[in-house]
Parts: C-alpha cells; sequence; structure tokens
C-alpha cells in the first residue's frame, strides 16, 4: 500500500522521480501545518503494479500507480494551451474571454533499458524488491519501456500525473511554500495524445534499450 514511508523508500535520490501516473488523484496530508516546517505530501492510493499484494487484498487497490523512470530522461517540456474567445469590439479594441488554460507535457528517454527488473519486483510494504544491485536494470527502479508501453496500450481514458519540479507556488500562500521542493508539487489529470518508441538495441539475455517519447494533454 502507498504510504509516506513506500514513496520516500521507492526514491532513488533526495527528490522523487519527475513523473508517476496513477489511477486516482491520491490524497493529500498536512504535516506540521500552520508551521515554518509545514509538509504538503501527495500520495497515490492503493498498491503499485508489481507490488506484492497481502492474501485478501481488494482487488480494486491492485495496480492503481507506477513510477516513471529519470534514467536518462530529457526535460520536462510544458506548454500551455490557452482557452478563449477573442472578439474585436466596434471601436476596434480586442476582447477576451478566456475560459481555461489546460497544460501539455512533452517527455522523452533515450537508451531506457526495456524492463526495470528481470522479473516482477514484488515490492514490499518498504517499496523493496527481492533484487541484487546488478539486477537493477533501470538506475532508479522506475519503469522500463515495456512498463511505458503496457500503461499507454491500457489508458485510452485520462489517468493522474504526479510531478515533481520547483512550483512552489502550486501551494498557495503557507508559510513553509519555499520548503516543499523534495515532494511533488503538482497533481494534474491528463491523456497521453502519442506515444513512440524505437527500439535501439537489443540485448543479450538482460534487456534493450528503447528510445520513448510521450506527449500528455491535460483533461
Amino acid at each position: 500500500m502507498a504510504t509516506q514511508l513506500y514513496m520516500s523508500r521507492r526514491q532513488k535520490y533526495s527528490r522523487p522521480q519527475a513523473l508517476l501516473f496513477s489511477e486516482n488523484p491520491g490524497t493529500i496530508d498536512f504535516v506540521d501545518q500552520g508551521t515554518e516546517n509545514e509538509q504538503v505530501l501527495y500520495t497515490p492510493e492503493g498498491y503499485e503494479i508489481g507490488a506484492a499484494l497481502p492474501e485478501g487484498t481488494d482487488p480494486s487497490l491492485a495496480d492503481q500507480f507506477i513510477i516513471l523512470s529519470d534514467h536518462n530522461r530529457g526535460e520536462l517540456d510544458f506548454s500551455t494551451n490557452r482557452i478563449e474567445s477573442r472578439e474585436r469590439m466596434v471601436n476596434g479594441r480586442m476582447r477576451s474571454y478566456h475560459i481555461a488554460d489546460k497544460l501539455e507535457l512533452s517527455v522523452s528517454w533515450d537508451m531506457l533499458p526495456s524492463r526495470s527488473f528481470p522479473g516482477r519486483p514484488d515490492f514490499d510494504i518498504l517499496g523493496t524488491a527481492p533484487y541484487s544491485k546488478t539486477e537493477e536494470y533501470t538506475a532508479d527502479n522506475g519503469a522500463g519501456g515495456v512498463e511505458l508501453m503496457d500503461w499507454y496500450n491500457k489508458h485510452t481514458d485520462p489517468f493522474w500525473v504526479f510531478i515533481s519540479y520547483d512550483n512552489y507556488k502550486s501551494y498557495g500562500s503557507i508559510p513553509a511554500a519555499y520548503n516543499q521542493l523534495e515532494r511533488y508539487s503538482q497533481v494534474v489529470e491528463m491523456f497521453i495524445s502519442s506515444f513512440d518508441y524505437s527500439v535501439v538495441k537489443r540485448g543479450n539475455g538482460t534487456y534493450d534499450f528503447w528510445n520513448i517519447s510521450m506527449r500528455l494533454e491535460e483533461v
């Protein structure tokens, strides 16, 4: 089950992987609320794809999210689609009726291993997989190429994207807004508008190397 301990153990470095895909918007937990040490914690609900499920687990809690890898990941390329109606008035001045701003995100990977482990990861309650360091194919144990392709194939509908980057304004005016760099700063409902991949190198009994490019659009 996704807990803050699980999520912290699943990240390899001081900050979480840049992207996480989830079937649900998760929960927002507040620690030390109202103080200068306040933490705003976005956590997906349910079990990660590939996690070991305790006996009797509600099936609806399985395969709820996937953590993407930062292994040879390119930049997070954001753009905004401003939805508005513009009309020029009789006096010649332009007037705009703003409806909404919708986020578009492009991301790519070069030479991403086609799998993250040699078998099912079976993450335990601490987010640990039963494999040695030499059997961890992606640098941070995030999703490999096949896992990304499988998510794309199974999700023609929108899902939730957790994004980690310096966006302190998303926390509003809380005293600790500047101290949230090591957390997910934005959760957006999106769908994949394009997914392209190429098999660059074929491995010998371990994994292949893929190049992947993906574009997402906010609903």
